[in-house]
């Protein structure tokens, strides 16, 4: 009898020694992408308690999920080389920073993780029925669609507009992560995501002429520097892998600086970026109008806003800087010129504050118009906020190499802020900017019947 229990111990032991403690992505190799995988989907729960050991998860077992709070899904997408995404661990912490929530992990990589795209694409569905079969569970347990929130990227965002189908379209939000375009781009609605898959749908599109899906698919839909080349990605194939997959994830980084404290990204609703650009599109946050949306978790605050619009669907743009966090500051820079003849040109303009800390807006993305006392307002976006400016520079170019160097007579010109809008307005009168030839000058306090 002895013999036996010392037996059932090792037993126990070594059963403890190779079961997964805490549950981890599944990590597959570039030759499991080539020979293929079928699809397994597991579940993996983050909560404030566990929020560095998961728990394994499914449809007969909810662990410790508590269905009285809101339960995140993220859906991964395409694994062409196996391994797991690098921005996962991230989000989950993210996530459970802002709000005390279930995370789960939702990892197909065995299914995603295979060289022939159209393998992945073709299993999107089946994922999206098991995690319908856990939802179900949780609604048995007492949870309510309303508190279901689905964070899909690329291929994982159809898979959430999938599972909001079936629940026709009661699920409390969906966020889009640059949607994947091939094998989806043109399809109808019940072939991809939509925005009646949830009560609220947004999306961000970073990588429209490639690998993201270029037309709306949301309630809103968000297009980061008109949803092209990305700032700070390759933009040539010399920069190896990251020139595929660099615009195409920049959507997830631009979600996670929406869960830090340091950054919160303001977009414009617009028909173009075109517009956006030359500051048709930027009145909103100014009363009496609407706040303007919010890009990534906060985007939700503008959801009671779009259901006054018929259809509840609006495109918004922004630019970004090259780095994380990604904020843009946006200034009107208002010019009035007395030049006799008509000036086409750009405008470069430089702050500086008593710290010594400078930023700089070119604002070259089409000339600008200079006619006699004709107000030309420009949209000028900083990568630093200043928030008291002691100097102001201001260059005018035609952008004319050789040939004659105009002159640009500036009337008044006047420095507003779009993200503060109750700060003091800043002008400066009677300048004369030579092209080419940087004018640095203290700025004052424009009249209050200016503002």
């Amino acid at each position: 009898m002895l013999r036996l229990y010392f037996f059932i111990s090792v037993m126990c032991l070594v059963k403890s020694d190779t079961d997964e403690t805490c549950p981890s992505f599944t990590r597959l190799s570039f030759h499991s992408a080539v020979v293929g995988t079928g699809l397994n989907v597991r579940l993996m729960l983050y909560t404030r308690r566990n929020r560095t050991c998961a728990q394994a998860v499914n449809s007969t077992f909810l662990g410790n999920l508590n269905v009285t709070k809101k339960t995140t899904f993220v859906v991964h997408g395409f694994r062409p080389t196996g391994s797991p995404p690098v921005w996962m661990e991230d989000l989950v912490q993210g996530l459970l920073d802002v709000e005390d929530m279930n995370v789960i992990v939702v990892d197909w990589n065995r299914g995603a993780t295979t060289v022939i795209y159209n393998h992945a694409s073709s299993k999107t569905r089946k994922v999206a029925v098991v995690l319908k079969e856990f939802i179900d569970q949780m609604l048995v347990q007492g949870a309510s669609l309303d508190d279901i929130y689905m964070i899909g990227v690329s291929l994982g965002a159809h898979i959430a507009g999938f599972v909001g189908k079936m629940y026709n379209g009661q699920l409390g939000r969906i966020t889009g992560l640059d949607p994947a375009g091939p094998l989806f781009n043109g399809r109808p609605p019940e072939d991809r995501l939509d925005p009646g898959d949830a009560q609220f749908v947004d999306v961000i599109h970073s990588d429209i002429d490639a690998l993201g899906y270029k037309e709306p698919l949301g309630n809103i839909d968000f297009y980061p520097n008109g949803g092209l080349d990305q700032p700070g990605c390759p933009k040539t194939i010399l920069g190896g892998l990251r020139y595929f997959k660099c615009d195409h994830q920049r959507s997830v980084y631009l979600y996670l600086s929406s869960l830090r404290e340091n950054c919160s990204i303001t977009a414009y609703p617009c028909d173009s970026y075109r517009d956006y650009r030359n500051g048709k599109c930027v009145n909103c946050g100014i009363p009496p109008k609407e706040s303007c949306p919010l890009l990534g978790y906060y985007a939700d605050n503008w959801k009671e806003y779009l259901k006054q619009k018929d259809p509840p669907m609006t495109k918004a743009f922004f630019d970004t800087a090259e780095k994380e966090p990604f904020c843009m500051y946006h200034y009107f820079v208002d010019i009035i010129t007395w030049n006799k003849n008509i000036r086409r040109g750009s405008i470069t303009i430089k702050l500086r504050d008593k710290a010594g800390n400078i930023t700089e807006s070119k604002i070259n993305h089409e000339p600008a118009v200079f006619q006699k006392y004709h107000q030309v307002s420009l949209l000028a976006r900083f990568n630093q906020d200043l928030d008291k400016v002691a100097t102001i520079s201001l260059v005018f170019s035609t952008g004319s190499v050789i040939g004659p160097r105009y002159k640009l007579r500036v009337l008044r010109m006047k420095l507003r802020s779009l993200a503060h809008p109750e700060r003091p307005q800043l002008c400066r009168y009677d300048l004369v900017l030579m092209e080419n030839i940087e004018t640095v000058f203290q700025p004052i306090l424009c009249p209050k019947l200016l503002m």
